[in-house]
């Protein structure tokens, strides 16, 4: 049985090249830097991934060459949410073969469904699959909020849906699948503000696009928790929350590039229609990243 999903959950950057397309040798290298910053299982194709603007292809192709560079070293999910349950269930399936630890899956999110349709859809996908799944509440995208007990009704239904990524920024609906479906589903929130009020209450990890950036940092201060020694954490996130706050107020996926090439490891921009940050805000973020620590020599050493 393979081991519970905890800690840390990078949501890997996408890189394209000049041109807008996949980077694949840019995707390699964010793979190695976040593992080498520690984190605990990196994501493909989620939201931070820009996997809305992948095609199907090319969203099998980032979750192969994850999967390859990632070389079991920590568990990977692969986001495999689609606009229609069949192209779930191919996607699903795909990342199933290719060798993902966990399907993550996000409802379709251009017309909202009723939660009965978000029930059958998440349901019908996971039933495709022999892996564990994750649902991925995301509200702001699909109009749809799961709550913690349709989560909670859900995960009891269906034997492989053991995991739910909360991105409602609502700590107190993830404090009540903590406390009150813990038994069933294990709770990781998205919101990367909310990182140490989610530890606080008992999250057994968190997911955070963020990682790229501050993945040290992040595991640091998850590594405190677990001691029990929220001084040090809070201490150490005080240090970083100016940065994530500025990145949680500008367009998400442009914030974390800017902030990363800001600490010398560009990867290119956004894919359109998605443009680069307004420049006084991309020049605070960068200000931001410039001011981090040193992180471990491993990460400093990859190539720029």
């Amino acid at each position: 049985m393979p081991t519970p999903l905890s800690g840390v959950l990078s949501a890997l950057l996408t890189p394209f090249d000049d041109e807008g397309a996949l980077d694949e040798e840019g995707l390699r290298r964010v793979v190695d830097r976040n593992i080498v910053g520690g984190v605990h299982g990196v994501v493909a194709c989620g939201s931070t991934g820009e996997f809305t603007t992948l095609s199907s292809d090319e969203r099998r192709r980032v979750v192969e060459t994850v999967i390859d560079q990632t070389a079991g070293r920590v568990p990977v999910v692969a986001q495999t949410g689609a606009q229609s349950t069949a192209e779930a269930i191919a996607l699903s399936r795909h990342a199933e073969q290719a060798g993902a630890s966990v399907v993550m899956i996000v409802a379709p999110y251009y017309e909202p469904l009723t939660l009965q349709e978000t029930a059958r859809y998440l349901a019908t996908v996971a039933d495709a699959v022999g892996i564990p799944v994750m649902l991925y509440n995301l509200p702001v995208a699909t109009g749809v909020n799961m709550t913690p007990d349709f989560v909670g009704g859900l995960a009891r239904d269906v034997e492989n849906i053991q995991y739910v990524k909360d991105t409602s920024a609502d700590i107190v609906q993830a404090a009540r699948l903590i406390h009150g479906y813990g038994d069933v589903v294990s709770t990781f929130v998205g919101w990367d503000a909310l990182m140490l009020a989610a530890l606080a209450e008992g999250a057994p990890g968190v997911m955070a696009g963020t990682a790229n950036v501050i993945a040290p940092q992040l595991v640091s201060i998850h590594a405190a928790m677990t001691d029990g020694d929220l001084r040090r954490a809070r201490s150490e996130w005080c240090a970083i929350y100016p940065l994530i706050d500025a990145i949680m107020n500008a367009p998400f996926g442009p914030a974390v590039k800017t902030a990363l090439a800001a600490t010398g490891f560009a990867i290119g921009g956004p894919r359109l229609p998605a443009l680069p940050l307004d420049p006084e805000v991309a020049a605070t973020i960068s200000r931001l990243a410039a001011a981090l620590p040193p992180v471990a020599a491993g990460v400093a050493s990859l190539p720029g």
